[in-house]
């Protein structure tokens, strides 16, 4: 973990991570996904993750109970992804990050061209209200929005500047 700046926020823990993973198998499910071994794990690391993590970090995690692969996780995660379940994060040409999606949790991410850094950006969000305002003028309901902001992270920034 530790070639990732991955900033922890102390005191993240999820309420209840039990009942979320029996949730998030339930619309897995639903989605159509076969409920195996390999699917509880992965969706698992991720609740209790609180951050986003690479299909690296996922197949090589020690909760990774299950023989799953690094294929396997992978083609979790994408359909996983396909089926709203996940979020995938970061730049297209570099490893991608994923976190879970919760009903009713919401971040916004910080996302470094230089190294690829992620971190949760802890400003509230501007766009709730323009939420509503879109549903009110379009009429469409449970509007929601993924939001990823692109820039330098201050350590990039110092390099380049050096």
């Amino acid at each position: 973990m530790s070639k990732h700046h991955h900033h922890h926020h102390e005191g993240c823990q999820r309420p209840e991570p039990e009942r979320l993973l029996t949730e998030c198998m339930a619309r897995a499910r639903d989605a159509g996904l076969r409920r195996t071994k390999a699917l509880q794990d992965v969706l698992s690391i991720l609740i209790h993750a609180c951050q986003p993590l690479t299909l690296g970090d996922i197949s090589g995690s020690e909760d990774l109970l299950s023989d799953a692969d690094r294929a396997t996780v992978y083609r979790l995660l994408v359909k996983l992804e396909q089926h709203g379940l996940i979020r995938r994060l970061g730049l297209h040409d570099r490893a991608a990050y994923y976190i879970i999606n919760l009903p009713g949790e919401h971040h916004d991410y910080l996302i470094c061209n230089g190294c690829g850094r992620i971190e949760r950006l802890d400003v509230a969000c501007p766009v709730h209200a323009l939420e509503k305002t879109i549903a009110k003028t379009s009429g469409y309901q449970r509007i929601y929005h993924e939001l990823e902001f692109y820039g330098l992270c201050p350590d990039c920034s110092a390099s380049n500047a050096a």
